[in-house]
């Protein structure tokens, strides 16, 4: 970027913020002043209780919690990646300093460890691990539970630290039109507009003779009806800036278009439900200077086709029972250039998943029930992968195919204790037999007091380079292990929650400990030579650890109506075995982990929700680099802030984030010299990008009655 138009980016910048803190004061002051006119004519008040937007179940023997959309509303959320900055147990962070990709941690091990999946289906995963999180729009979610250690056995074998589920939003509760459309001060926009409608179907009326004495529910026909609704986001930014003047863009210019269709049918008691999406994301970055002679270009090109299609039947109402058949199929192809390298890859994953539950009812007199599920499942993916480097080229084709056979089995007893013991038996094409149990049990002793255990496998199929895209904008050379194997790990965990009376309010205490320890991981090892990384298996050397500590403590509560507080803490304690430049293998804090987070939250809603204020602060602790490398800082601060004013059909909000304007720098090493042998843009601590505010806009048009 030439220094003229840096500089134009820049006045532009604050210029912005300037505007969008006027036009703040504006709205308040013409809301105030509104409120104040019309304080005197109000003659009846309607005293509304406000919806939590976390809600962690009582009665679950999973360690699970779900973000609604109050939760998502709390922040920009402009996507996947941004819905957990108001939440203490999943990180979010940009995984380089050059392309814009983040990754989250869970239980303090990468993203790749968690299950992701949308609708009960497969998401984020293989080519998708880098830039998935934002394929999955913030205004197309209408929940999020995110679920910490072993998880069920049903939706699969690969969830090692965790499963976190997206529920998107479903034609039969959507409003006919819902319009979410934001700007911030990076020049990047995006606009979503979604609907859901009820198609009108022919009914029949069956009219069935009965003797005298008949039920008349007989006569009634079974209920038919078909919904279907549209999500669509644009997201787009035109005017690259570089803000700490390293020549490389901030943020690339990047455009993203992602269409989706659902169909919802029902009738009686058979459910079909049919979802396809198409996606087109484009990023452009790197040095876009027009001084630069031979400037370093990043360019990524990806294009993404999916769907699911849902078949369930309740063959007994009265109990539950019942059966289904999941089906799902992406097709992944992307194209992309990081300076004069170039990887280049396409994806194709099916799978299927038949399942029966049974559920029967206990007999005495305490309430209890024992729920039965078992079914087959299969997943096939085939991948065509290579990556052109200076010095050496990378073919990386293979395909897997994996049945597998699952039963769990599920108890309630009274509100006292629930327990969940699964296992799986897979057979994969590459790996060959391997097994899953898995156990989560619920125990509480008293009303205000809930201890809960778990303990399990993880398994997955390592994606070398999808899983470590972060290393590509920079010099290293890879170094590549011959075979790569099968990771395997067991998770266990501790929980306790506490839920103190005080007056007529209640305290949230909660403390967690996990611990995960790999019997295989593929180790990335950045510390034998700072121009290089060795991609090699654990059990490969002689005597290697893997494993990670978690623990931490959470507290909740709402002061007044309308206003909760939460404060968290967590500590982790990740290591693994690598090479020094000495050839010596030591065993040490993973590199780029961060070791504590810190959280306070906070969040207001006015009586009949007129107005919310909602602040978050975090405090995030030192990651170690990699040998060869100085120390950038010990820990550093976040703060965001947002401030909605709600109409009756629509809403405003604008808020601010990173706004102790804390930034990495510099975040890329040798950035002027981007061919050299220390370039290297992977070497990211902290947060790589400024103060930003955003602007936003919601309209919700109700159904009709």
């Amino acid at each position: 970027m030439s220094k003229k138009s840096s500089t134009f980016a820049a006045f532009l910048t604050n210029e912005m913020r300037k505007l969008l803190f006027i036009l703040l004061f504006i709205v308040i002051s013409t809301s105030v002043i509104a409120q104040e006119s019309s304080e005197f004519q109000i003659e009846e008040v309607t005293v509304v209780q406000r919806k939590k937007g976390k809600v962690k179940s009582r009665s679950d023997a999973f360690d699970t919690e779900k973000l609604n959309t109050e939760e998502l509303c709390r922040a920009a959320c402009c996507n996947l990646s941004e819905a957990f900055e108001t939440n203490a147990s999943v990180d979010v962070a940009y995984s380089d300093a050059a392309t814009g990709a983040k990754q989250i941690r869970l239980l303090g091990l990468s993203g790749t460890y968690v299950q992701l999946l949308q609708e009960n289906t497969p998401a984020v995963r293989g080519l998708a691990q880098n830039f998935g999180l934002e394929y999955i729009p913030g205004s197309w979610m209408s929940s999020i539970q995110v679920s910490k250690g072993t998880s069920s056995v049903v939706n699969g074998y690969e969830a090692t630290s965790g499963q976190i589920n997206v529920e998107l939003l479903r034609p039969q509760l959507q409003n006919p039109i819902s319009v979410n459309l934001m700007f911030n001060s990076e020049l990047m926009a995006e606009a979503n507009i979604m609907g859901g409608w009820k198609i009108p179907l022919k009914e029949e009326e069956h009219v069935h003779h009965h003797h005298v004495g008949e039920e008349d529910e007989h006569e009634h026909c079974h209920h038919e009806s078909l919904h279907t609704g549209i999500l669509a986001h644009y997201g787009g930014s035109y005017m690259p800036m570089d803000g700490n003047h390293d020549s490389f863009v901030d943020m690339p210019k990047m455009q993203n278009v992602n269409l989706a269709n659902r169909w919802v049918y029902k009738h009686g008691d058979y459910t079909f439900q049919a979802f396809v999406r198409g996606l087109y994301d484009r990023r452009r970055g790197g040095q876009l200077a027009d001084s630069i002679k031979n400037p370093y270009r990043i360019n990524l090109n990806t294009w993404r086709v999916e769907g699911f299609f849902k078949n369930g039947y309740v063959y007994d109402p009265e109990s539950g029972s019942s059966a289904a058949v999941i089906a799902a199929i992406s097709y992944h192809n992307q194209d992309h250039f990081y300076g004069l390298r170039n990887w280049k890859a396409n994806q194709l994953n099916t799978y299927l998943n038949a399942m029966w539950q049974g559920v029967f009812e206990g007999s005495g007199e305490v309430d209890n029930d024992h729920r039965l599920t078992t079914g087959i499942s299969v997943n096939y993916d085939r991948y065509e992968e290579d990556l052109h480097l200076p010095v050496t080229d990378f073919q990386l084709d293979r395909q897997e195919v994996v049945p597998g056979i699952f039963a769990e089995y599920n108890l309630k007893y009274d509100e006292m204790l629930s327990l969940v013991a699964g296992v799986r038996a897979d057979y994969s094409t590459r790996y060959g037999f391997f097994f899953t149990p898995r156990m989560n049990i619920r125990y509480t002793p008293f009303e205000w007091w809930t201890l809960r255990g778990s303990v399990g496998m993880g398994y997955r199929s390592p994606n070398a380079i999808a899983d470590n895209a972060f290393i590509l904008p920079s010099s290293r050379v890879l170094h590549l292990a011959d075979e790569i194997k099968q990771e395997r790990a067991v998770n266990t965990g501790l929980s306790t929650s506490f839920y103190i009376p005080m007056g007529n309010k209640e305290l949230q205490l909660s403390l967690e400990y996990y611990y995960t320890h790999f019997l295989n991981s593929l180790i990335v090892d950045m510390d034998q030579d700072k121009h290089a990384v060795y991609l090699y298996n654990q059990t490969d050397l002689s005597g290697a650890k893997s494993f990670a500590h978690s623990a931490q403590i959470e507290a909740s509560i709402e002061v007044l109506r309308g206003w909760t507080w939460t404060a968290a803490f967590r500590w982790t304690d990740v290591k693994q075995t690598t090479i020094n430049a000495e050839g010596v293998a030591q065993l040490r804090t993973k590199a780029l982990t961060n070791r504590f987070k810190g959280i306070i939250t906070t969040s207001y809603q006015t009586p009949l929700k007129k107005w919310q204020f909602d602040v978050t602060a975090q405090f995030n602790g030192v990651s170690r680099v990699p040998d060869g490398f100085e120390q950038p800082f010990t820990w550093y601060p976040q703060l965001m802030a947002q401030i909605t004013k709600y109409f009756r059909t629509c809403s405003i909000y604008l808020g601010a984030e990173n706004m102790t304007n804390f930034r990495q720098d510099p975040s890329i090493v040798d950035s002027f010299h981007p061919y050299s042998p220390d370039f290297d843009a992977s070497m990211v601590c902290g947060p790589t990008t400024g103060w930003k505010v955003y602007l936003g806009f919601r309209y919700d048009l109700d159904k009709p009655e």
